[in-house]
């Protein structure tokens, strides 16, 4: 029969402790579940009160059978990204600092007149969209100018409005959009970087513990130019694109280990920006009502914010997600090797490749904004 132990000073508490969860006295620890960054929530409930964006229930199940085949078939994996000659290689916090600077930037390639892109001349090869960004940063670095370093984006007597006009110059007469949006971007995170993270994210990524979402809200939290947040019929919504990509480049370009290892990489969603809905439209998955489509073919504007965007961007995340969940129901063995991230990788890849090619597709949507 168990006594009561008087509590007194002679008690060795750490025997005690031993024996009573040894004798199941003591619950188990709850376990520790990722922190939620509220994009699928968001996503979720645009796409349940749209009104002009819809999804194919039959060719989004379709479209998942044909993206996991393809991706098996490509061998489609993290080492993908690391494939790209334009990507860096370096495997350490020089290769942090690009890709924050990259992702810091990575927005509003589209040019007004779509028959004139802002291009980069790198290495004989005129780059554009994002590899315009990145064939720009390699150029600067190639000419000596530590574009990377955060102590240099604040250093305005050195790294002058002048310089890095001249670092993201075009090799056509069309100039990268959103120059000054850019420039204060780099100002703004070099201040928080320097002031509270010793000038390096790779402070960030050890802060968040190998979670990519405690990343995300994170990045989210400290910069305000990575919070892509808006309003939606009354509620709060979380785009986080940017803040997303940031950390799915860290953990792709490592292989998900050193620097990318993050245990919970499958709960960020795809990276709501142009080519996800232009290709899913294209696979049937996506569906505009008459004057949304009407409006995107004829490339006019659509304004930051709007009902439409909103619902563009809302819908696509939803959509992706449905496809990843149709992926695992189907092929349980393909959970730990399919996430969002990589179906999103491989669908821009693809619509960009589908382009190259001619194929017939719906222009992507004109938003102008520092968020995709």
């Amino acid at each position: 029969m168990l006594t009561m132990v008087s509590m007194d000073d002679d008690t060795d508490h750490e025997l005690l402790a031993f024996m009573r969860k040894a004798l199941g006295f003591d619950p188990a620890p709850p376990s520790k579940s990722p922190p939620d960054t509220g994009v699928l929530r968001s996503a979720e409930y645009i796409y349940d009160n749209a009104i002009d964006v819809a999804l194919d229930m039959r060719s989004c199940k379709d479209a998942a059978e044909t993206i996991l085949t393809c991706m098996q078939h490509a061998n489609y994996g993290t080492q993908t990204w690391d494939g790209h000659a334009l990507h860096p290689h370096s495997k350490d916090e020089e290769q942090i600092d690009f890709i924050f600077t990259m992702d810091l930037l990575n927005f509003s390639f589209w040019p007004d007149d779509p028959r004139a892109d802002y291009e980069v001349d790198y290495a004989g090869n005129q780059e554009s969209g994002y590899w315009s960004l990145v064939a720009a940063l390699r150029r600067a670095l190639d000419e000596g100018i530590p574009i990377t370093s955060p102590y240099f984006w604040v250093d305005t007597d050195t790294c002058t409005d002048e310089l890095l006009t001249h670092v993201f110059r075009s090799s056509t007469a069309t100039p990268i959009p959103l120059l000054s949006e850019r420039i204060a971007c780099l100002r703004e995170a070099g201040e928080i970087l320097c002031d509270r993270f010793n000038g390096s994210f790779v402070n960030l990524i050890r802060e968040a513990g190998e979670s990519a979402s405690a990343l995300v809200n994170l990045v989210v939290a400290e910069f305000p130019c990575f919070r892509d947040e808006a309003k939606f019929q009354g509620r709060n919504i979380h785009f986080y694109k940017r803040a997303q990509i940031l950390v799915a480049d860290v953990w792709a370009s490592f292989n998900g280990t050193s620097y990318g290892t993050f245990r919970d990489i499958n709960t960020l969603t795809m990276f709501a920006d142009y080519r996800i809905p232009q290709i899913l439209h294209t696979l049937g998955c996506i569906i505009f009502s008459p004057p949304l489509d009407a409006a995107i073919r004829d490339r006019r504007p659509i304004p930051h914010q709007s009902t439409w965007e909103l619902e563009i961007r809302g819908c696509t995340i939803h959509c992706v997600e449905l496809i990843r969940r149709e992926i695992v129901t189907r092929h349980p063995e393909a959970a730990g090797t399919v996430n969002a991230v990589l179906i999103d990788f491989f669908l821009y890849d693809t619509a960009k490749e589908w382009e190259v090619q001619g194929r017939q597709m719906i222009p992507p949507h004109r938003t102008r904004s520092i968020w995709y």
